[in-house]
């Protein structure tokens, strides 16, 4: 049986990112969501195409299985409490920072970048932009930035989840290119 998350656990292992339900270790919630979701639908289509009605649904009830599990791949590559405490040290230093908006004004835009990219995994910045310029207004309540001042945040995070997986999979004497 799962022990029961306390605040006392959160305060003794703050970056263990415990499942709500289960207190598990490594819980992604949100990657699993999208992986499940676009699993689900690119099985459910495929399968629809073959199998008529009927194969939709057993395809999307699999294919949201494995794009669930997928997701979770993507999603244990972002430790959104590492990426929350680096940007809360950094953000003053950025170039665009600007000293009338505080930590709370960036940390959306922050985390708007950093889950946008794992929406988008194989996009550059430039071919989405117009997209997460719209998706802006709908996670911006709580900054007081707009899309102009909350841009370049949003991709310094996009950024550098890029550099980190990049940094992550290049092995020594390996040529370098430059992430996408």
């Amino acid at each position: 049986m799962a022990s029961k998350l306390t605040k006392k656990s959160m305060q003794n292992e703050p970056d263990r990112n415990p499942d709500p339900i289960t207190d598990a270790p490594g819980a992604h919630p949100v990657g699993v969501g999208i992986g499940a979701a676009a699993g689900g639908a690119a099985a459910g289509a495929a399968a629809g195409a073959v199998a008529g009605p009927a194969g939709v649904v057993v395809g999307a009830a699999i294919g949201a299985i494995a794009g669930g599990y997928a997701g979770k791949a993507a999603a244990e590559a972002i430790d959104p409490t590492a990426e929350s405490a680096y940007w809360r040290e950094n953000y003053s230093k950025r170039p665009y920072y600007d000293p009338e908006a505080d930590y709370e004004d960036y940390e959306p835009a922050y985390r708007y970048g950093w889950e946008s990219r794992q929406r988008y995994p194989e996009q550059r910045f430039e071919d989405v932009e117009s997209d997460l310029e719209a998706g802006w207004e709908e996670v911006q309540p709580t900054s007081q930035l707009g899309w102009p001042k909350a841009r370049h945040a949003t991709r310094d995070a996009w950024e550098r989840i890029d550099q980190s997986a990049w940094q992550k999979s290049e092995t020594p004497g390996q040529a370098s290119h430059k992430p996408r």
